[in-house]
């Protein structure tokens, strides 16, 4: 199942109040409000907000909620674990072969590197998603940053950019990245996405190790550095994880902390939330509907 990816306005208001309900019911789990509790915060009717959320995670609130909780987390941890020890071991190189959404990922050279995109031609947009607006640039080669911003502001995004890729020349080219965008929210594995990012050798193997978590799996910062050979690694894998340059396609937010705690994230925990519950029911529905 695939999210609709609605005008701006509508999208962005949808996820706002998504975002609102996950935080209530964060806050008040123990208390375990009742759906007209939630409704009321959101300033919707039961139906409505009923039929709001499961349009948008698949599920229901309260299964969204029961597959936050640090036991289900734990689980999904080790099942994830036990998936990538079985793939390594029948001699797939990638993950992605076994899921809908297909990556390929190139690293610029060195060179390229230090000269902060000098000679690069970017082009970019501001786009709506299920976790609220992004920003998505490109090159010839391929989406080189997906950032997921606060508020869908051009000079912010800008601002981005400019920081990342100081030499390169940027275009706003709306029309130009929507093809991408949604793409990315409604994949073809016929047409593979290729990202084309910058950054030091053990940045790209950690990122190339994050496109080996499927949807809807979960590991932890050590888990990861044991599967790119540098297990006394875990707190540069962490610093790593939080230069990812690539929000959701490179899947930071599938790492969490071995306490089955969801820890921080680039673009704010918050939204790392809705992204693993979303995920989960996303997985869950397609494995009812095989």
């Amino acid at each position: 199942m695939t999210p609709v990816v609605e005008t701006a306005t509508h999208n962005d208001e949808t996820y706002r109040q998504i975002a609102e309900a996950i935080a209530f019911l964060h806050q008040h789990q123990f208390d375990q409000p009742d759906l007209a509790t939630v409704a009321r915060h959101v300033h919707l009717s039961e139906y409505h907000f009923q039929r709001l959320f499961t349009r948008w995670a698949g599920i229901s609130p309260k299964r969204f909620l029961q597959n936050l909780t640090v036991d289900y987390a734990k689980a999904k941890i080790a099942e994830t674990k036990s998936l990538l020890e079985l793939t390594e071991n029948v001699g797939l190189s990638s993950l992605g072969r076994l899921h809908d959404l297909f990556i390929t990922l190139e690293a610029m050279s060195p060179g390229e590197f230090k000269a902060g995109g000098a000679g690069l031609d970017i082009r970019y947009g501001i786009h709506a998603t299920p976790f609220g607006p992004c920003l998505l640039a490109k090159t010839a080669r391929g989406i080189c940053n997906l950032h997921f911003l606060d508020t869908a502001n051009r000079e912010m995004a800008e601002h981005l950019l400019r920081a990342e890729w100081p030499g390169a020349t940027l275009m706003a080219d709306q029309p130009g990245t929507a093809g991408e965008c949604e793409r990315i929210f409604t994949p073809d594995p016929d047409r593979p996405l290729a990202l084309a990012v910058k950054g030091t050798n053990f940045q790209i193997q950690v990122w190339r190790a994050l496109l080996q978590i499927p949807p809807g799996g979960l590991t932890t910062y050590q888990g990861l550095a044991e599967v790119i050979g540098r297990p006394t690694a875990a707190r540069a894998v962490g610093n790593a994880i939080g230069r990812n340059p690539v929000g959701y396609l490179i899947p930071c937010h599938r790492v969490i902390r071995a306490s089955g705690e969801w820890g921080g994230y680039r673009w704010g925990a918050a939204r790392k939330t809705l992204l693993l519950g979303w995920e989960a029911g996303q997985t869950q529905t397609l494995s009812q509907e095989a």
